[in-house]
Formats: structure tokens, C-alpha cells, sequence
């Protein structure tokens, strides 16, 4: 059995309600902030105007007029002491593959250009996370991020981007990386990028300070509509979902983006019954029974 943090909950202006469950990043946060702000959606709570999932937290804007922010405080409050039951948690969710070209020419050129805002400018971003996580050579790095299961903790930033945490794997096995001294003002679309403990996938190009290491053949975010797996959301991401890499050469790469250019692309994916207090009591072995035959 696990525990749960307690939520602290903190009025912000009259139309906000911010609930706090942990100061840092866990797992256990995440799947109780995902329970709680799930249940609010299934409850269609008069007044409620947008639900935020992060981290460690949500964020809920109300209508005061509709609702008072005392009655909404009273919901949330009831919603959390039932989601602080660790059986409480299970969610529904979607395995999806990620197909990434690992330590592709793009993603170096970036390192490239930007070494002047880079904390270890002689270095490249790959090697830079090699250098910090001990890794011996580029395949040892591939292998320990391609076989680890990321967890959709939130997402945010720019239209479809999300926040992959590891699952199944102990604090010290976690790659961990700083970010950039200063923002590059660019980085490429699809680029996949690791700061702290997280992984990203721009989805579109824009500013960032994670460090590189690839590029992600697929898209997480298609305002065209034009591939049939995002025609309903646009954003390939939904908090608590898992994603998995698998590491591909520049030949698969073509192959993979030529179907996508047609519209032809459709993403290996499938849906389990995920629970958590499974998960925190079997930790690795659940994530292999769940990950089965994916």
C-alpha cells in the first residue's frame, strides 16, 4: 500500500482553484491529480469552465455566478478524500508507439548552433546526456530510453506538447539531464527532447531548452486532420496514457514521414486497464504484464 499525499488548495482570484498534491514530481501525485480531474469531468459540475491536469496539481476556473468558489471548494475536497484510496485510481488508457530517429544529422545541427546558450558547448545534446548519465557509448543511451514506458504526466507549453515520465524504473535508472543555460529561440518539429527526468516531443517548432537527442517520425499534433487516429483530437497525447519508443533508422524514418505526408499513417496503439495500485505494488513486473505483446 502506498500513500498519498495531502492536497492544499488555494483560491486564485475569483475564478480559479488551484489544488496542490506535491511539491516534486511522483508518479502517485500524478495518477491522483489525473483520478481527481477525470471525476470532475464525469460529473459535469454546473459553473466549472476548464479542468487542468499537471504534475502534481490541477488547476480548475469556475464561473463564480454559477457556482461559489466555497461550494466548488466543498466538491473538490469530497473528490479528493475518495481519490486518496489507492483503489480508487484505476484509469483507462492508450499504449502508443513512438518511432524516433536517435542522434539524427537535424538534431545535431541544433546542438551545433546553440552551443554558445549550452552548458558543456563542446559537447553535443546526445553526448552531453551520455556524459551526465555515465553512459559508455550512443547505443547504451538508445537502449535505456527505448526500452523504458513513459507516463503522459501533463501537457501544456505549445498545442499537443506533453510530458513523458518513466514508469517501472527506479529513481537512480531515471535519465536525468539539465536543461540549456539559456533558451535556444528555435528548435525543429517533432524534435525529441529531455530536461530533467522528462521527455518532450515539440510539436511544432518554437523556442525550448531541453536537450535533443532525436526526432520522432510521427507528429503529436495535427491541426490539418489529415491522419485518422487524430481526426477527433488533433492532440495525439492524453494525460495518463503510456508512450514507447522504438528506435528506427533514416530508411524507416523516409518511409514512416511519406506515409504521414499522405495521410496514410496509422499509429500502433492499444487500450488497457491501468492500475496504479498494481503498478506501485508489482513496479516493473506489472509494467511488463501490461506491455505484453505491444
Amino acid at each position: 500500500m502506498f500513500t498519498l499525499p495531502e492536497t492544499r488548495f488555494d483560491f486564485s482570484g475569483d475564478e480559479y482553484i488551484y489544488a496542490e498534491i506535491s511539491r516534486n514530481m511522483s508518479a502517485e501525485s500524478n495518477f491522483k491529480a489525473l483520478a481527481i480531474t477525470n471525476e470532475l469531468r464525469n460529473r459535469s459540475i454546473p459553473g466549472i469552465i476548464d479542468i487542468c491536469p499537471s504534475n502534481a496539481s490541477y488547476l480548475i476556473r469556475f464561473n463564480p455566478e454559477i457556482i461559489s468558489a466555497h461550494d466548488l471548494l466543498d466538491y473538490l475536497k469530497e473528490i479528493d478524500v475518495t481519490k486518496s484510496n489507492p483503489s480508487e485510481l484505476n484509469l483507462k488508457i492508450r499504449i502508443v508507439e513512438i518511432p524516433i530517429w536517435y542522434d539524427d544529422p537535424i538534431t545535431r545541427e541544433y546542438s551545433e548552433r546553440y552551443k554558445n546558450r549550452h552548458p558543456c558547448p563542446e559537447l553535443s545534446n546526445f553526448e552531453f546526456i551520455m556524459k551526465t548519465n555515465n553512459f559508455k557509448d550512443k547505443e547504451e543511451l538508445i537502449i535505456s530510453h527505448s526500452s523504458t514506458p513513459y507516463l503522459i504526466s501533463m501537457m501544456g507549453f505549445t498545442p499537443g506538447t506533453a510530458w513523458e515520465f518513466p514508469l517501472g524504473i527506479s529513481p537512480e535508472q531515471i535519465i536525468q539531464t539539465p536543461k540549456y543555460l539559456s533558451p535556444r529561440p528555435d528548435t525543429p518539429k517533432q524534435a525529441v527532447g529531455l530536461g530533467g527526468a522528462f521527455t518532450v516531443i515539440y510539436s511544432v517548432p518554437g523556442p525550448g531548452s531541453y536537450q535533443l537527442i532525436g526526432l520522432s517520425a510521427v507528429p503529436v499534433f495535427d491541426p490539418e486532420r489529415k491522419l485518422e487516429d487524430l481526426k477527433d483530437m488533433l492532440f495525439l497525447a492524453k494525460p495518463g496514457d503510456i508512450w514507447k519508443h522504438r528506435p528506427i533508422g533514416e530508411n524507416e524514418y523516409n518511409r514512416i514521414v511519406s506515409q504521414v505526408n499522405r495521410g496514410t499513417y496509422r499509429y500502433h496503439m492499444k487500450e488497457v486497464e491501468f492500475s496504479p495500485e498494481e503498478y506501485f505494488a508489482k513496479g516493473k513486473e506489472y509494467i511488463n504484464q501490461i506491455m505484453e505483446g505491444f
